[in-house]
């Protein structure tokens, strides 16, 4: 494998996994996943972000690294722009291949690695626009981004060429088909890449939107002709795209959804799902988007990031022994858990002799703020009035999704 140029004097030297592992042991990788690295060449030499030993990563990382005339002994900087291990892994052996490499971080980065890696000597501390001159025009300039996603992180702007490495935000889940850059894909690529970074962003960086705003904000003056991530593409063409993906992507953080419903269905032995087929008429009426996704079975990291997106959630949930049913109970724990908050909800479903389902789903409706419409349940097998009225509350909560 062989390393690709980026600019004169950087190159890509990533790899790309196609694994049945999860990300971050939770999330599955249909597609695979990228993982990005970088060299960049001066009098001095620095890579910029590792990869993890992950399906032979790590040597395809060294073959790419050596395509570039660059071996382990002529590093001179290890910058880390993050220390969770799908960018860090390898850094325990690379150090003992390139002892002399000295290593670029965060304060808090510096002592993760301490703590990770067991490494303390060789070590430099960074802060917002500190600088390290590489020679030859060439300077890397570091700009704290705390939380995104984790508190040490950081980006690295290289001025010469005016690429920005920036680490997890502007990511995506997705192993590259053949190309690097934004501007190689096809339209049908594109959508892939684009569900692939929605997804990614909803699983990994949801919870902190506030700090992806922050982040672009303290960015905005840098004149970037490249936008380098961790994960996924490298935008070259249009660098103001992907960012403007993650600021909509923020943006549902704050309540600035799509005008769609999310429906999370789930039965026991049938009788809610009677009621779904109704719920659906009903939505449909109104011609409100639906996406459906039916517990157990549909994977929470596509229930997440469609919850995350749309304004509605509709929930179709049995109760269980006097509880929600416990797929869906899981399901909802995770958005707790990302604190998916300020939808617009509604529950139905149906009960043997006691409600349960009603009182576990209000209690998260007001810990998340979700405006929650009065819920619809009904004993046993829904009658045909049920399901009229089922069909009736569907219809009238999908027209409040677009009436505001």
């Amino acid at each position: 494998m062989t390393a690709i140029e980026v600019k004169p004097g950087t190159w890509w030297i990533g790899v790309n996994v196609m694994t049945d592992d999860r990300f971050e042991g939770l999330w599955p990788l249909p597609y695979g996943v990228s993982l990005n690295s970088y060299v960049v060449k001066g009098e001095k030499t620095a890579v910029v972000d590792l990869v993890r030993e992950w399906s032979g990563s790590s040597t395809m990382f060294l073959q790419q690294l050596a395509s570039t005339n660059t071996n382990p002994e002529d590093i001179d900087y290890i910058i880390l722009n993050h220390l969770e291990p799908d960018h860090t892994g390898f850094l325990h052996t690379l150090r003992q291949m390139a002892p002399q490499a000295v290593l670029v971080g965060t304060a808090k980065g510096i002592d993760m690695a301490a703590h990770f890696y067991g490494i303390r000597e060789g070590v430099r501390v960074v802060a917002d626009g500190d600088e390290l001159d590489l020679g030859q025009g060439r300077k890397l300039a570091f700009y704290e981004t705390p939380f995104v996603h984790w508190p040490e992180t950081m980006m690295t702007y290289e001025t010469q060429s005016k690429i920005l490495f920036s680490c997890d935000a502007f990511g995506g889940f997705g192993a590259l088909k053949g190309v690097l850059f934004d501007d190689q894909v096809t339209p049908q690529d594109e959508k892939l890449y684009y569900d692939e970074m929605l997804r990614y962003y909803a699983n990994i960086v949801a919870s902190f939107s506030r700090m992806v705003l922050k982040a672009i904000d303290k960015l905005s003056g840098l004149d970037i002709s490249v936008v380098a991530p961790s994960h996924g593409l490298v935008w070259r063409a249009e660098p103001s795209k992907v960012i403007g993906h993650y600021k909509r992507f923020a943006g549902y953080a704050s309540g600035e959804t799509e005008k769609a419903i999310t429906l999370l269905s789930s039965t026991m032995y049938g009788n809610t799902r009677l009621a779904t087929d109704a719920v659906m008429r009903g939505i449909a009426r109104a011609k409100v988007p639906l996406e459906v996704f039916e517990l157990p079975g549909a994977e929470h990291s596509h229930v997440l990031a469609s919850v995350f997106k749309n304004r509605g959630i509709v929930v179709g949930a049995p109760t269980y022994e006097g509880k929600m049913f416990p797929p869906m109970a899981q399901a909802l724990d995770t958005l707790a858990r990302k604190r998916i908050g300020g939808k617009k909800a509604w529950l139905y479903g149906s009960y043997g002799w006691s409600g349960g389902a009603q009182r576990e789903f209000e209690t998260l409706a007001e810990a998340l703020k979700w405006e929650a419409a009065p819920a619809f349940t009904f004993q046993g097998a829904p009658t045909a009035e049920a399901l009229r009225e089922a069909e009736e509350q569907a219809a009238a909560f999908a027209s409040s999704i677009v009436s505001d």
